[in-house]
C-alpha cells in the first residue's frame, strides 16, 4: 500500500512544502529504504521510528518499506520528519485509516517511547501550511503556541505518537490551540529595565533619543564604567513597539535557529544582541553549509550592540558594511542562496584607547601615541562613515550618582520617539522607506531642507572637518530626525549644529 502525507522542511527561515510518501511492498527480508536527498540526521530517524512504533503498541512491517521524501531536489535535514513518516508507514500497513491526510500536515520528532519532542521552524511551518490551503498543522505541544500565531489554521498540539494517530483516525478529538494577541502582549511585552536606572548622562541620553527616533547607528566612546552598556541595554524600552508584523517576522528568525524559550510564542520586545568580540565572521552575518541566520539577523528590528568595538578582528567588522546599507544580508552556497532579514539598529562601544583613560580627568593614560593610532585604526573609514552619530560618554560625577531623584525614564522619551516616528510615517506613506535612518540622495534632497543661515554652516563644516560625502547625507539625515522632534517643518541652525556635532569626535579621534 501506498500513504503520503504532507509535512515541511527548513530552508534558511522559510519553510517547503516536503511529501512524505511511504510504500510497503512484500519482500523476503524487512528492509527499509529512504530517499529523496536526506541528510544524516533524516536517515538516522529510521531507527528512531521504528522503535517509537514498536514502543507506542504497534507493529513494524515486516516487509520492503521505500520513503520517499519529495521533491527529491534539496537536502532534507533536522527530524521534523520523523513524525510523518510514522504516520505514512501506519496508514500503508492498514493499521491507520484516515481521511484527514488532504487536510492536515504534521511535523514533529520522535522519541523511543513515542513522546513528540519539539522541532525548529514551526511558525515558519505554520505560515506555509496556510498558504498551501491546509486546514490545519499537527504539531508537538511545546510548538502549538508559537504556531498557533498564525491566523486561519488550526494548531493541533500532540504529546505523542499514539495521540496524533487518534487524531488523524478520528479516535479522538483534540481541540486547535487559541491564540489572544491581548494576552501575549500583557505577557510577554514589557521591560524590566528603564533608563530612569542610568543616574546622570542626559547628554547622552538626547543622543539616544535621536538615535532611536530616526534609526540612525549610534557610536559611544568614554572610559570603563561610565554607562554605555547601561545606555545601550535599554535602547529597545524607548523604540516604539513591535507592530504585529515586525513581530512575527523576528519570532520566525529565533523560531527557525531554535532560539525561542519554551511557552514563548513571539517576541513582543525589541531584540538585543551583544555577541562576543571574538565572533567569526559567520555567527555575525550567517553561514554554514545550509546557512542559518547570524548575530545581526537576530537583531532584525532591534539593536546589535558591539562593546568595545576595536577588540573585534577587522576582517569581521568589514562584513557588516553591505547589511547596514541595504538591511539584508544574502549568503550563497551549492544548494542555492538565501536572504536573511536584517533591519537593524547598530550601537557600539568603545574605549578612546587601549588603557580607556585617554582624556580622563581623574585618571592618567599610560599609552603611547603609537598604541592610540593603532588601536583606532582598527575600525576603518568607510564603517565609521556608516554610524551616524558619534558621542562622547564622560564619567558621571559623584552629586549626580548620590543624587536620589530618578533621571529621564524610558516613557518619556518614548513619547518624543513616537512622535517623531509618527512624522516620518506620514512623510514616507507609500514610499519602500519609512525612517529618516534609511533615506536614499533622493530623498534626502527632497526631504531634508535647509534655511538659508543653515547652508552656510553646513558648508563650512564640511570644509573644515573634511567630511566625505557619505558624511554629509548623514549630517543631513540626523538633522532631519531633531527638526522632526523638535516639530520643525524646515531644518534650521540649531538642528543642524547639534546634528555636526554629533560628526566632531571624526576629527579629534581619527583626525579625518
Amino acid at each position: 500500500m501506498l500513504a503520503k502525507l504532507l509535512t515541511y522542511s527548513l530552508f534558511g527561515i522559510d519553510a517547503r512544502p516536503v511529501a512524505a510518501e511511504v510504500d510497503i511492498s512484500p519482500a523476503a527480508m524487512p528492509k527499509t529504504i529512504l530517499v529523496g536527498l536526506a541528510e544524516a540526521a533524516v536517515k538516522e530517524s529510521v531507527h528512531r521510528i521504528e522503535r517509537a512504533l514498536v514502543n507506542s503498541g504497534y507493529t513494524r512491517p515486516i516487509d520492503r518499506i521505500v520513503i520517499n521524501l519529495s521533491p527529491a531536489d534539496f537536502p532534507k535535514e533536522a527530524a521534523s520528519f520523523d513524525l510523518p513518516i510514522a504516520i505514512g508507514i501506519l496508514a500503508a500497513s492498514g493499521q491507520l485509516v484516515s481521511d484527514a491526510f488532504a487536510d492536515y500536515s504534521a511535523v514533529g520528532e520522535l522519541a523511543l517511547d513515542g513522546t513528540v519532542r519539539p522541532v525548529k521552524g514551526t511558525l515558519s511551518m505554520a505560515l506555509q501550511a496556510r498558504a498551501d490551503g491546509r486546514k490545519g498543522l499537527v504539531v508537538p505541544v511545546e510548538n502549538a503556541r508559537e504556531a498557533a500565531v498564525v491566523n486561519g489554521i488550526d494548531i493541533i498540539p500532540v504529546g505523542s505518537l499514539a495521540e496524533a494517530v487518534g487524531f488523524f483516525s478520528g479516535a479522538i478529538n483534540i481541540d486547535p490551540v487559541p491564540f489572544s494577541w491581548e494576552d501575549t502582549v500583557r505577557e510577554l511585552g514589557s521591560y524590566s529595565i528603564d533608563y530612569s536606572d542610568v543616574k546622570g548622562q542626559e547628554m547622552a541620553k538626547r543622543a539616544v533619543t535621536v538615535a532611536a527616533a530616526g534609526r540612525h547607528h549610534l557610536l559611544m566612546i568614554g572610559s570603563p564604567g561610565t554607562g554605555k552598556t547601561l545606555l545601550a541595554s535599554r535602547l529597545g524600552t524607548i523604540m516604539p513597539e513591535l507592530t504585529a508584523e515586525e513581530s512575527v517576522e523576528t519570532t520566525r528568525i529565533y523560531s527557525a535557529v531554535g532560539r525561542l524559550a519554551v511557552g514563548e510564542s513571539l517576541l513582543l520586545t525589541r531584540p538585543f544582541r551583544s555577541p562576543h568580540h571574538t565572533i567569526s565572521e559567520a555567527g555575525l552575518v550567517g553561514g554554514g553549509t545550509t546557512p542559518t541566520p547570524g548575530e545581526i539577523s537576530l537583531a532584525h528590528n532591534g539593536i546589535l550592540f558591539l562593546d568595545e568595538l576595536p577588540e573585534f578582528n577587522r576582517k569581521t567588522l568589514e562584513v557588516l558594511r553591505q547589511p547596514l546599507e541595504e538591511s539584508r544580508v544574502t549568503i550563497s552556497r551549492a544548494i542555492g542562496s538565501m536572504t536573511f532579514p536584517a533591519s537593524l539598529m547598530l550601537v557600539a562601544a568603545m574605549n578612546p584607547c587601549p588603557c580607556g583613560f585617554r582624556g580622563d580627568p581623574k585618571r592618567s593614560c599610560n599609552c603611547s601615541p603609537m598604541h592610540i593610532e593603532r588601536y583606532m585604526a582598527k575600525i576603518s573609514g568607510p564603517l565609521l562613515d556608516r554610524i551616524d552619530i558619534h558621542i562622547e560618554v564622560p564619567p558621571v560625577p559623584f552629586r549626580e550618582l548620590s543624587n536620589e531623584a530618578n533621571g529621564t525614564d524610558s516613557r518619556s522619551i518614548r513619547e518624543q520617539v513616537v512622535q517623531a516616528r509618527e512624522v516620518q510615517r506620514e512623510r514616507f506613506k507609500g514610499q519602500n522607506v519609512s525612517l529618516n535612518g534609511t533615506m536614499v540622495p533622493r530623498q534626502i534632497r527632497k526631504y531634508c531642507k535647509l534655511a538659508k543661515e543653515a547652508e552656510g554652516l553646513l558648508r563650512v563644516a564640511m570644509e573644515d572637518m573634511g567630511l566625505s560625502a557619505r558624511a554629509h547625507d548623514k549630517i543631513l539625515r540626523v538633522s532631519r530626525t531633531i527638526a522632526d522632534l523638535d516639530g520643525a517643518e524646515t531644518i534650521d541652525v540649531p538642528h543642524l549644529t547639534e546634528a555636526i556635532n554629533y560628526r566632531a569626535l571624526d576629527r579629534s579621534y581619527w583626525r579625518t
